[in-house]
């Protein structure tokens, strides 16, 4: 479980933004092929990504790059070319149906994971049959991607996040269903950092494991707001402690910090350890 609490986008076309992110602490870096790149820099993005991969180094946990949603002409290629270089995830964009993770799934190598984006209102519809498919598909993630949502639906650019409750909830319904790590979108205005800060709250109550950023000043409260407390941490601490214990082997409750623990709580305790890089 690698933990998502910051999820850093870098466009593909940027060689100097990739550089630099090799650095940063967050947790994920996803090098991206689609709205950060115009349609002239799609060819020269692609030869640029598949170099970085290839060359890793990256001090982020994990590396994964968005393709092209494949009702454009570049999708093929890129997968194309992610199936020689192998980043750990491939980010799949405005995910509509099962099918299209079946079909980028027939592309990739199974080392390969897939994250999906939902910013659609068809991809909302759909997150439980797409989350669904997480096993088949190889699915490990969904995005909720907020800017590409609005548009869809016809939402005025507003701070107030009232009208995406609704969407942001089935996503993490559909998400937790299937076991699949949760990142909440972008909070576009980077220098706006106490309305980050404040959205980075809703979506950790919402439950979302973590949040895209965008810019490099987003991922410290972005860290700091999605860790675990140390409260947290002692909890599930012992909750591990004590499901490990050989003379716990094979029961489906153990006592634990100060209270009594089922297997359901083992897995929170794991989740918690991985969010906080411990696990």
């Amino acid at each position: 479980m690698t933990p998502l609490r910051s999820v850093l986008f870098v466009p593909g076309s940027n060689p100097r933004a990739i550089d630099k992110a090799r650095a940063l602490a967050c947790d994920v870096v996803i090098l991206d092929l689609e709205d950060a790149v115009g349609p002239d820099d799609k060819a020269a993005a692609r030869d640029a990504v598949a170099g970085a991969v290839r060359a890793g180094d990256f001090a982020a946990p994990l590396l994964a790059v968005r393709v092209n949603g494949e009702d454009t002409p570049w999708a093929t290629d890129d997968l194309a070319m992610l199936a020689a270089a192998r980043p750990a995830a491939v980010l799949i964009p405005k995910v509509g149906s099962p099918d299209e993770l079946r079909r980028a799934r027939a592309a990739l190598p199974e080392s390969i994971r897939l994250w999906a984006n939902i910013e659609t209102c068809l991809g909302v519809l759909e997150a439980r049959a797409i989350a669904g498919c997480a096993a088949e598909a190889g699915l490990d993630a969904l995005v909720f991607g907020q800017n590409d949502l609005s548009r869809d639906f016809g939402r005025r650019p507003s701070r107030d996040r009232r009208m995406l409750h609704t969407a942001m909830g089935l996503t993490v319904l559909a998400g937790r269903a299937a076991g699949l790590g949760l990142v909440d979108g972008v909070f576009n205005d980077f220098s706006d950092a106490e309305g980050f800060e404040r959205e980075c709250l809703e979506g950790r109550a919402f439950g979302f494991d973590g949040k895209a950023v965008i810019h490099p000043a987003q991922i410290e409260a972005a860290n700091r707001i999605y860790a675990p407390s140390p409260d947290d941490l002692a909890w599930a601490t012992a909750v591990v402690a004590a499901f490990d214990d050989p003379v716990n082997a094979g029961k489906g409750a153990v006592r634990a910090a100060g209270g009594m623990a089922e297997r359901l709580h083992l897995y929170q305790a794991r989740r918690l350890l991985a969010a906080s890089g411990r696990a």
